[in-house]
């Protein structure tokens, strides 16, 4: 597969050049077995993959972990994919819950940030940090803290106890959490409101909730602090999903965002389907099916969102008789 920068990648399994495999020998795919001339036609959506924050966040670890004294922990999982902190514990990195979990050593904090008090504790204690907090997940949590500081309520648009959202309430004092536009109709009405955002919300539902709250306020300060990447992700996926039979999300079951696409891309096509590896794919999720798109959430590595991809278009389609999990040859993530 050759991937154009910012756009769709095209499977044609049929035209597909055979190669050799250590499973199934020569023309078999990821899934083990000779691909089919099926019917299917597989899109990848433009933007899948790891992002720049999850990307600068592994990039780090690996450099903890070479360089940095030992032991290595992350406060809570790096990032929000099984496999990649599977993969990240067999070269040492130890995910601890708390603080004081950590009795020595290096602390990488992962990229949805933490409070303040956590990283003061953790220097308290000795411990070398290295703040591993996407950039424009920091530039939020410091938009909160100024809106608090100049008087403003702050109301932040996401999903409550999402450590994102846990870090960027933290210390700001009468914070109020609102999941829609609904929730914030909920809200009494204040002198002074600021709004913000999770980086991974949909800008849709941060301009109905800054409507609503236009109403609730004398006066009503609003920043933007969605991730353009993650809006042009969500942008191309639903595009895509509007022009195939079957849409496949790729993405860790704790992932904020890789939800996020599954709903989006569900609200476009009824069967869509979540997934965190090809060996969940059901045949029958692809009967009669002539086009199927294939997307990935922010810390989706982009080999997995392939690796589903190549299995789909193996796949006996229409009427697919059999799971793709038969026989899928494992690969271990490539940390950048």
């Amino acid at each position: 597969m050759r991937a154009a920068r910012g756009k769709p990648v095209r499977t044609l399994p049929g035209n597909a050049k055979r190669r050799r495999s250590r499973t199934g020998g020569e023309g078999a795919g990821p899934c083990g077995r000779r691909a089919s001339r099926s019917r299917i036609k597989v899109t990848v959506a433009g933007g899948s993959g790891w992002c720049f924050g999850v990307k600068r966040a592994l990039r780090m670890a690996e450099t903890a972990l070479e360089h940095s004294r030992k032991p290595i922990y992350t406060l809570g999982e790096l990032i929000h994919n099984p496999q990649v902190v599977r993969e990240l514990e067999t070269k040492g990195l130890r995910v601890a819950r708390k603080v004081s979990d950590v009795a020595g050593g290096t602390l990488v904090l992962r990229c949805h940030g933490v409070s303040p008090s956590v990283v003061e504790e953790a220097r308290k204690r000795g411990l070398r940090v290295v703040d591993a907090t996407c950039p424009f997940v920091k530039k939020a949590q410091d938009i909160s803290r100024f809106l608090s500081r100049q008087g403003y309520r702050v109301v932040i648009l996401g999903d409550r106890g999402h450590p994102e959202v846990e870090a960027m309430s933290a210390g700001l004092p009468g914070v109020r959490v609102v999941r829609d536009e609904a929730e914030a109709r909920r809200l009494k009405r204040e002198k002074k409101l600021g709004v913000v955002a999770q980086t991974t919300q949909t800008f849709d539902t941060f301009s109905r909730v800054v409507c609503v709250l236009a109403g609730k306020a004398q006066e009503l300060r609003s920043y933007n602090t969605i991730c353009e990447t993650t809006s042009s992700r969500q942008r191309e996926a639903l595009k895509l999903a509007g022009e195939v039979d079957v849409m496949v999300v790729v993405g860790g079951r704790n992932s904020a965002n890789t939800g996020r696409l599954y709903r989006i891309c569900k609200s476009r096509v009824g069967r869509t389907h979540w997934v965190e590896d090809a060996s969940e794919l059901k045949g029958p999720w692809f009967k009669n099916a002539v086009r199927a798109g294939v997307t990935g959430g922010a810390s989706t590595p982009d080999w997995l969102v392939k690796q589903v991809a190549h299995c789909i278009a193996s796949m006996e389609a229409p009427g697919a008789r059999a799971s793709a999990q038969a026989g899928l040859a494992r690969k271990s993530p490539r940390i950048l």
